[in-house]
């Protein structure tokens, strides 16, 4: 078969195009050999079987770059291995995420509030959610990150923040219509501020020319863990098992009270009054069988044998309430690792 010279001209250049960071500095980042670019550009002029955006991907990161079945087939799975004590979270996220990722015609952009104390979870979904999408993670350039007390710290600088992040926001979803935007310590965000981007979130088609409808928004907090014990407290002194609690029996409850949390950044918030958070997801406080999960997982993960005696001996370690009955962690297993590190001699 003779190669066009079209084919063979646009192959040459798509080198091109890749030798500059492979020459450079930027090769100890993307360890890809020339040899390797030559022949899979090459292989492409020649085949046509990979077409020259997708070879392009496979060398550089690029916006909508796993299959929609194939992220929602990988959140699954790392939910159900990874995620301890979280049921209602699993469920949700994997449901919400998978039907918008499927969905073609989507209205809006797909919008989760994550609530919940300290270690149980809610950054770590957060990543197996940035993970499922890019390859790169969290470290994808079109995921990003904002931290209310890093990013926004200062109260008369709200009206630049407004700005700043309307901006970013706008760029970045024009770059790549599938961005991930995740705000943590959203309790701790200045009360109005998330406000400005409720355009970004509401039902529109384009704003001046853009269209946010497939970019996913996750916000962070602590808010409304007294109301999520409360219900967890009350299935367990009614003799209830803690996987008989529903979405349906604290949703409603937590949006109400997250809303009316004056040290929220959602503070009678027009995202929650306007009903533009699909979904408010309670993560449960987590129990001492969850925490000997955590501990075992994470010494596997370092590729140490599990010692039975130091395991217990962290979760016996950690502190729990209500003080009577120590059934809940108060730091869920956020402090695993560090304990793990006076146990082991890595």
């Amino acid at each position: 078969m003779k190669l066009r010279r079209g084919a063979l001209r646009a192959a040459l250049g798509l080198t091109l195009l890749l030798l500059p960071p492979l020459l450079g500095p930027a090769s100890a980042v993307e360890p890809i050999s020339l040899g390797l670019a030559i022949a899979g550009a090459a292989a492409s002029a020649l085949t046509g079987f990979i077409s020259y955006p997708r070879l392009y991907c496979y060398f550089r990161e690029c916006c909508l770059q796993r299959h929609d079945r194939r992220v929602a087939a990988a959140l699954e799975e790392n939910l159900d291995k990874r995620l301890f004590g979280q049921h209602l979270v699993s469920k949700v996220i994997v449901k919400a995420v998978k039907g918008f990722l499927n969905n073609s015609n989507v209205k809006k952009p797909l919008t989760l509030s994550l609530h919940g104390w300290t270690g149980t979870g809610k950054n770590f979904v957060s990543k197996i959610v940035a993970e499922s999408i890019y390859k790169r993670g969290l470290q994808s350039k079109y995921v990003h990150q904002f931290v209310a007390t890093l990013h926004f710290p200062h109260a008369h600088n709200i009206n630049l923040y407004k700005d700043q992040l309307q901006s970013w926001i706008r760029g970045n979803v024009s770059i790549c219509p599938r961005s991930l935007f995740i705000f943590d310590e959203m309790d701790k965000m200045h009360a109005g501020l998330i406000d400005s981007i409720k355009p970004f979130l509401d039902y529109y088609e384009f704003l001046d020319g853009v269209s946010y409808r497939q970019a996913i928004f996750i916000f962070l907090s602590n808010a409304g863990a007294e109301k999520i014990t409360e219900v967890a407290l009350d299935f367990w002194r009614n003799g209830k098992r803690r996987e008989d609690i529903q979405l349906q029996d604290m949703q409603n409850a937590l949006s109400v009270s997250v809303f009316n949390n004056k040290n929220s950044g959602f503070w009678h918030s027009t995202l929650i009054d306007r009903n533009l958070i699909d979904y408010f997801v309670p993560f449960l406080p987590l129990e001492y069988k969850h925490v000997k999960m955590c501990v075992r997982v994470e010494i596997e993960s370092r590729g140490y044998a599990v010692d039975e005696d130091i395991l217990t001996r962290i979760a016996d370690e950690m502190t729990y309430f209500p003080r009577e009955e120590r059934i809940y962690s108060d730091k869920g297993c956020k402090t695993v690792d560090a304990k793990l590190d006076y146990y082991y001699d890595f």
